[in-house]
């Protein structure tokens, strides 16, 4: 029985007397990693995250499916990271890592480590087999099965993960409505529920998603002014926010009281270094990586059990206590990034697979976003200001005086990118309101836009912010950005084979989203362009 349907109404109670709704959403994304390095950053994120993350939790919501459970949770995957999982570069290298796991705990055995070798072991044989079984034609297939069977509530979003409220209108809406497109085109439906990149939101954004089609969105509680307990409608608009519950989130991920800092649980950060395998558990927040004791699995089991009783109990008193203050049944939305499930918090799956059990078994009722806005657990509407998840719950983590100079940098790219765009274009006289270049799709232009977009990834800005890679992430923000303008510069200089050779050489590195076509971007104004002034170049 699925929690949707052993639940109540929005104003009723179940058999147990827990009154409203809980919602658990996923957020997967990182950022275009694939021919950009490889250790210590770039390509070993994404596989790490695959092989930790993503394959153990597509299987506990597989098992769970199975059972005939439904509406267990909203998933975002971000566009980017949908590209990169059906990679066939990405895919083949996959392949390649986890068969290296494997031999990494193979030798760690060989040195002495014997508990962990075998644990390792087992966990890389698991991957490998379910690799081969069910991924090894892409990751779409995977999140389709899981969608088709109503597990799933979809979220999409922008192609590239932008911080969107400092994009360009006319960009952010070219994101927007081609990540909800590739969705279409990837899982055979398109996303009604977005995960706003960061949660960023400026007042405005809320009419480019009803544009688009979007009837619901995340934010973070404070931007709630931390009354979450219901979805808002944003400003005159029928698009509802939702927010996360920082009470009851943070039981989960809180920097100084959350469960994976648990003694028990495996520590995220001190590695073997001659296997690169993570031998220890936490044992304490003061104790130093070489007197960190060895992991144990079962020590951990029982952590996660207790865990998932104390969240579950957290859930159910929030529930109750919600809906008394209100006066009808409350919703209670906890959100994460799924990385967060296995990569940083080894024993993640396990506890998500628990609690996903445990919570209905307690008479709460689970269900998707989708579900919250259809049942009614929609409130008056909000007059939603600036705001995002990051530090501040401003947009200084985007755009404070550490990343000013990315800030400047994008304007930059952007504003070249489009100019030349609109340069190279002349408007069709049809009233389409697209671009066309000699009426076909042209690879410079596409390229040229491509770049732009990786340049604009919010991660970078984040990546320097918090001091994480910053280095790696303020030379790839300048090396897509360098692409961009090259190719710019021999458009402008008239040097069109230089421009195709330019394209076809980043397009080798940079080739995702191989369905982006310029000539969708749209015109810069309601005016065309003149034709006598435009650039054309020949495909």
């Amino acid at each position: 029985m699925s929690g949707k349907e052993s639940g109540a109404a929005p104003d009723g109670h179940s058999a147990s007397s827990v009154p409203g709704q809980f919602t658990l959403v996923l957020h997967s994304h990182l950022p275009w990693l694939a021919h950009h390095g490889r250790w210590p950053v770039g390509e070993e994120w994404l596989y790490q995250s695959w092989a930790a993350s993503y394959l153990p939790v597509a299987k506990v919501l597989r098992t769970l499916a199975a059972e005939g459970r439904s509406h267990l949770l909203s998933l975002g995957i971000t566009p980017v990271l949908a590209a990169q999982l059906d990679d066939p570069h990405s895919l083949s290298a996959m392949h390649h890592w986890l068969g290296n796991w494997q031999l990494r705990a193979d030798e760690a055995s060989m040195s002495g480590n014997v508990a962990l070798g075998s644990h390792e072991h087992r966990l890389a044989g698991e991957a490998i087999s379910d690799f081969e079984t069910r991924w090894r034609h892409g990751a779409s297939p995977v999140w389709r099965e899981l969608i088709d069977a109503g597990a799933i509530e979809l979220l999409g979003g922008p192609l590239a993960h932008p911080f969107q409220p400092l994009l360009d209108e006319r960009l952010r809406s070219y994101q927007l409505r081609e990540g909800l497109a590739d969705a279409q085109q990837r899982w055979g439906t398109t996303p009604t529920g977005i995960w706003a990149p960061e949660c960023g939101f400026t007042p405005g954004m809320e009419h480019d998603y009803a544009a688009a089609g979007v009837t619901h969105f995340m934010v973070d509680g404070p931007a709630l002014r931390g009354d979450t307990t219901l979805g808002r409608p944003v400003w005159d608009s029928d698009v509802v926010a939702f927010g996360r519950d920082l009470q009851v989130s943070y039981r989960v991920w809180s920097p100084k009281s959350g469960y994976p800092g648990h003694a028990a649980y495996r520590d995220f950060h001190h590695y073997d270094h001659a296997t690169g395998l993570k031998p220890s558990r936490v044992t304490g927040k003061t104790v130093e990586g070489a007197d960190k004791a060895p992991y144990d699995p079962q020590l951990a089991a029982a952590a996660v059990r207790q865990d998932v009783a104390d969240f579950v109990a957290t859930v159910r008193e929030r529930l109750i206590a919600e809906s008394a203050r209100i006066g009808r049944g409350a919703l209670v939305v906890a959100a994460f990034d799924t990385e967060l499930f296995g990569h940083w918090w080894h024993e993640g799956p396990q506890w998500l697979e628990q609690v996903l059990r445990a919570l209905p078994e307690a008479g709460i009722t689970v269900g998707t976003l989708a579900d919250a806005r259809a049942n009614g657990y929609v409130g008056e509407s909000v007059q939603l200001s600036d705001s995002s998840w990051g530090s501040g719950k401003d947009w200084r983590v985007w755009a404070g005086d550490q990343v000013s100079d990315l800030v400047e940098l994008n304007a930059e790219i952007v504003r070249l990118a489009l100019d030349t765009l609109d340069k190279m274009h002349v408007e069709t006289g049809s009233g389409s309101g697209e671009f066309v270049v000699g009426g076909l799709r042209n690879r410079v232009a596409d390229q040229l836009l491509r770049e732009a977009i990786l340049t604009v990834s919010s991660d970078w800005a984040f990546m320097v912010s918090k001091d994480s890679a910053a280095g790696y992430a303020r030379d790839r923000a300048h090396e897509h950005a360098h692409a961009v303008r090259e190719i710019a510069a021999a458009v402008a200089g008239g040097q069109l084979a230089k421009a195709e050779q330019l394209a076809a050489g980043w397009y080798a590195a940079d080739g995702f989203f191989p369905a982006l076509d310029a000539r969708r971007l749209g015109p810069a104004t309601a005016a065309a362009t003149d034709p006598k002034e435009a650039a054309c170049v020949s495909t």
